[in-house]
Formats: structure tokens, sequence, C-alpha cells
């Protein structure tokens, strides 16, 4: 894919695969392009050059909306909750709408999936009243809530102590062990280091390693751009 807003160029022919159930870690400097990517796999803006395929389905062309409801998940790096609604009902919009669930079925995942990410009791809350913490745990919980195939986490551990972090991990790694698919870009390298299969590092919109963790964090033009350690 390739994507330009006028004269400059935030997506340089990117390709990439990721495999189902897999864990796929995207990092770069700030400015590297990588919320551009996910808004393009989501829908939200459109490449000028390239495709996005899910399952063997061409999504080119397909609004967001109806990619959520094929199975496209994501959280967004600040906030988007439904601030006058409840949390409970923020997971019951995506789960309905995405996850095209009705009644009784419904209203059990929702509440399952507010208990994993720590919300069960700030269920009747409005939104709108929750910490920045807590609402960062409601973008994973309402994007779990759709029922994805393929979840796109945006610097979800940002702002979390290192417990909280852990317990993300965790979740991550149970989502992983469930057969969903998770892109996800992160800062908080321990974090995404312990649950990434693979990673991929991007600088001014272009890939400059992929590989297994470990891997990629030893390359030397990793370390150059993305840590400022010159080799």
């Amino acid at each position: 894919m390739s994507k330009s807003f006028g004269a400059l160029r935030v997506t340089q022919d990117l390709s990439f695969e990721v495999g189902r159930g897999e864990v796929f870690g995207v990092l770069g400097p700030n400015g590297a392009g990588k919320t551009t990517v996910f808004n393009l796999i989501s829908g939200d803006i459109a490449a000028d050059v390239g495709a996005v395929v899910l399952d063997g389905q061409d999504m080119t062309g397909i609004p967001a909306f109806k990619r959520a409801a094929k199975g496209i998940g994501r959280t967004y790096q600040i906030p988007r909750p439904y601030t006058q609604m409840s949390t409970f009902e923020n997971l019951l919009v995506s789960a309905t709408f995405a996850g095209q669930m009705r009644g009784q079925a419904a209203y059990d995942h929702c509440a399952t999936t507010l208990d994993e990410c720590g919300l069960g009791d700030k269920a009747n809350r409005p939104a709108g009243s929750l910490t920045l913490l807590d609402r960062k745990r409601l973008e994973l919980a309402r994007a779990m809530a759709g029922k994805p195939k393929l979840l796109l986490l945006d610097e979800i551990a940002g702002g979390l102590t290192d417990g909280e972090a852990k317990d993300l991990v965790t979740l991550i790694a149970r989502l992983r062990d469930r057969g969903v698919t998770i892109i996800w870009i992160e800062h908080v390298l321990h974090a995404i280091m312990a649950v990434a299969d693979r990673m991929m590092v991007l600088s001014f919109g272009e890939k400059i390693a992929e590989g297994k963790p470990d891997a990629v964090m030893r390359d030397a033009e990793v370390r150059r751009v993305y840590m400022g350690i010159e080799a």
C-alpha cells in the first residue's frame, strides 16, 4: 500500500502478511506512519495504491463499518467512547453491529468481555466519566465485543503500570490462543516483546525490518532509527 497527503508520502510501497492467530508487533518512531497503516486496514482512509485482504476477501473499497462486521476490530490511541452511553452500552453497540449478535447472547458476551478487561464493576457508569486508564480499557473491551478475526491495537499499553501491562499481555495471549489475529502498535517494548510472534519496524512509511522480535531488535538500522543507537 501507498498513501500520500498532498506532497507528504506517509506510506511507501508497504506490504506484509500476518497469519491467523499471530501477534504481529509494529514499531517505529513518531511520524513513521504506523497509525496511518491502521487507518488503511480499518477503512478509515483509502489507500492511493494497494489492497487489504482478509481471509482471501479483498476489502478495498469496503467502508469501515462493513469491515468491522467482516471481522476487523480496532482501538484508537486516543480513546473514542460514546460518552453519553454506559460502559456496557458501548460494548453492546459493538456486539450488535460489528459482532452481529442479538439478545441474551450479546448481553452475555458483553458482560464476560467487561470482566476480562477489568471493567465489570463499571458497567453502568457513563463512559464519559471514566478515567483515562479505564477509557483505554474500554477501547480494548469494545473492540473485543465485536468478535473480531483481526484486532488492531494502537498503543493500548501506554500509561499502564508494570502490573497492568503484565495483565494486558496475559489477555492478549489469551485472545491469540482463541485464534484472534492481532496487529499491535506499541512503544512499551517489554509488553510487546513478551507476546509478539513477529515484529515490523517502520521509518517514514517504509519497512526497514521484519522478523522475530529478538532479531529485529538486534538489527543495526532499527537500533539507529528507533533506539538512537549508532552501530
